[in-house]
């Protein structure tokens, strides 16, 4: 055992903890469209939280300091070309308004609202199929980490029969997560991640500054120096070495990012949480900011990693992280565990405590999160239309939990079975192009432009699954087959792009009424409007700025514009500089650390500016909870009244 009792007492505390906090909030889930979405009751600040932490899996944990690990530095001066996009993206509530103005609970409801039923249970089925083969190995990503980790046995003996650990550790995370998710839907789901996320953001701070402590930053330096002149961790422009994670990989991201907004369903929960669309957005916008404690960990501490592994100062602690990685045969596993090995023996007692109980709350939120939406999207977007009547609310909410049942039982035995090959981040892409490769065509496009037609939706959402299908199999069938997970995830999303528009303008008939849709003009609910404040101020409204901004809203948009423009700023003019200039890597490693300090400063203002929020939207979503009256049909059914659901077919 590498964990102490004072570690394995954190781990427990914070567990016991949030399953109280869980437990207390059960009697507020009251109806369906609680189970669903909390009621939509959640404020900016309980939703930036917690789906960052939902967002965060121990998956995402060890997926990111594997390509951190391999990829170096550089990663993040590319990274800074989707800072801009971002924040478009975020301030101008780019699909996320409109699609919390239609007031579906599900993207699927949605898909009936504008195109059809028939669309609704294609697009569901095939969001399902795609989310449970993509989540089919967390439950083993998960159960490794902590074996190897936490140094449990590869078996235990029970009556005297031996059973291996590997299996037993996923059957208890999963029966965690479950136990969450059963005890109130969307409402605990929030209040975990809430919860775990204030306990992680603190954790995250108390790392980079540990280890900024442990390591000289000269070792750092010799360390990553160390690397090949084309495969750089240091300089972003001598890289061209870089296999899968380099430039390419992050164009890609760009274009995705916009493409694919909302288009993933995994924590589709969150998508109608919000008490209004304007919070919805300002959740968005928070995005921003929520991510430094993370982010900041995820960079640092492969860095150190690399520093263990390639640096003489740290020969012994090498030698034992690479005796338990050479005893791993799977090439996949064992570089998904070498940052964790390499850092094992650097970490005191009580902040190893504290990582694993991070770990595990991150494992759990997001297994909660996945099995929730994955479970829901079954029911709600397949099941129910299908059957084109509505359940009574208590046969409902016995449908979607033995959904959710089976999305962990298919995950346990898939972990079992499945032999992964290649790096985690592009298993996802691949595996989620079966869904999202289309998805994104028929969103935007349903939700911006009234010529969408229901015929295009078909045809782009097939288009895009059937180049993911094609690219995983010929990925089995060719070895070193050259083209990985993210280039077969951009050609979907071209190709369904491109048929979407060809296949809506061969149409001729009545454009679709987008002011019902999203509950527009005479359409228009008054509940949803109550946060309108005065008439702004001409110039604000150029900068995204609407009527229902308060002056605080306005100071965190300005403040955002500012922080991008002067990262752009810097990206340009370093581009720029380094294109026409040589530049040492001495500079480089200057810019590095100033951006790391910096990075940690703003990491410990955010935990605490967030922390503050969240907790006082929490404590407002339970009295809204506890005080307001429910629809029993709100329930994601859609009525359907002759002339005037009529849309383009």
């Amino acid at each position: 055992m590498n964990l102490t009792f004072l570690d394995w007492a954190i781990v427990a505390g914070m567990f016991l903890f949030t399953a109280a906090v869980v437990l207390a909030s059960r009697s507020y889930m009251r109806s369906v469209a609680d189970f669903l979405a909390a009621g939509r009751t959640a404020g900016r600040y309980v939703i930036s939280v917690s789906q960052a932490m939902a967002a965060l899996g121990a998956i995402t944990v060890v997926a990111t300091f594997e390509m951190n690990y391999y990829a170096g530095l550089p990663m993040t001066w590319w990274g800074f070309l989707m800072t801009p996009v971002v924040v478009i993206i975020t301030v101008t509530g780019w699909v996320v308004y409109r699609f919390r103005q239609t007031r579906a609970l599900t993207m699927a409801q949605f898909f009936e609202m504008r195109y059809s039923r028939r669309f609704r249970i294609f697009a569901g089925t095939l969001a399902f199929v795609s989310g449970i083969i993509n989540f089919g190995i967390f439950p083993a990503v998960g159960a490794r980490f902590f074996i190897y980790f936490c140094g449990l046995p590869q078996s235990v003996s029970m009556a005297g029969v031996s059973i291996p650990t590997f299996p037993l550790t996923m059957g208890v995370l999963l029966s965690m997560s479950l136990t969450f998710v059963f005890a109130g839907g969307q409402i605990a789901v929030i209040i975990t991640d809430f919860v775990q996320g204030l306990f992680a953001n603190v954790v995250f701070v108390a790392l980079v500054l540990h280890f900024m402590r442990v390591f000289d930053w000269s070792h750092i330096a010799q360390a990553l120096q160390s690397a090949p002149a084309d495969a750089s961790l240091i300089n972003p422009f001598h890289t061209s070495k870089v296999e899968d994670f380099n430039l390419w990989y992050f164009l890609i991201g760009v274009y995705g990012a916009v493409y694919s907004t909302l288009s993933w369903q995994g924590t589709q929960g969150y998508n109608a949480s919000a008490k209004s669309a304007h919070e919805a957005k300002m959740a968005g916008v928070l995005s921003n900011w929520r991510g430094f404690p993370q982010n900041m960990m995820l960079l640092f501490l492969p860095i150190c990693a690399y520093t263990v592994l390639h640096h003489a100062a740290f020969a012994e602690q090498a030698a034992q992280a690479e005796q338990v990685l050479s005893g791993i045969a799977n090439k996949a596993v064992r570089s998904q565990l070498t940052v964790p090995m390499a850092l094992l023996h650097f970490m005191p007692q009580g902040l190893l405590g504290a990582f694993v109980a991070v770990m595990l709350a991150a494992l759990v939120s997001t297994d909660e999160a996945y099995l929730h939406s994955w479970g829901s999207i079954f029911i709600q977007d397949v099941l129910v239309p299908w059957r084109g009547k509505r359940l009574e609310p208590r046969e409902h909410i016995k449908w979607l939990r033995l959904s959710i049942l089976g999305v962990a039982v298919f995950s346990f035995f898939f972990s079992l079975l499945f032999k992964q090959s290649e790096y985690i981040l592009l298993f996802f892409a691949i595996t989620g192009a079966i869904y999202a490769g289309g998805s994104g065509a028929v969103i935007i496009g349903g939700l911006y432009w009234k010529r969408g037609t229901t015929a295009a939706a078909w045809s782009a959402l097939i288009t895009g699954s059937t180049v993911a299908v094609a690219g995983i199999v010929l990925q089995q069938l060719i070895p070193d087959f050259p083209i990985n997970g993210q280039v077969c995830w951009f050609i979907a999303m071209v190709s369904s792009t491109l048929v979407y528009i060809v296949v809506s303008l061969l149409h001729r008939g009545r454009p679709f009424d987008m002011d019902r849709l999203l509950h527009r003009g005479r359409y228009r609910l008054a509940e949803e409007h109550q946060e309108a404040g005065v008439e702004p101020q001409r110039g604000w409204q150029v900068l995204g700025m609407g009527r229902e901004f308060t002056r605080g809203d306005r100071a965190l948009y300005i403040a955002t514009y500012t922080w991008t423009a002067l990262w752009v700023a810097i990206f340009v003019a370093g581009t720029i500089y380094n294109l026409t200039h040589q530049v040492p890597d001495t500079s480089w490693l200057t810019f590095w650390r100033s951006y790391l300090l910096i990075g940690t400063m703003i990491a410990m203002v955010v935990t605490v500016w967030l922390g503050l929020g969240g907790l006082r939207d929490a404590r407002d979503m339970l009295h809204r909870l506890a005080t307001m009256r429910r629809d029993a049909h709100d329930d994601g059914t859609v009525e359907h009244t002759p002339g005037r659901g009529a849309g383009l077919s």
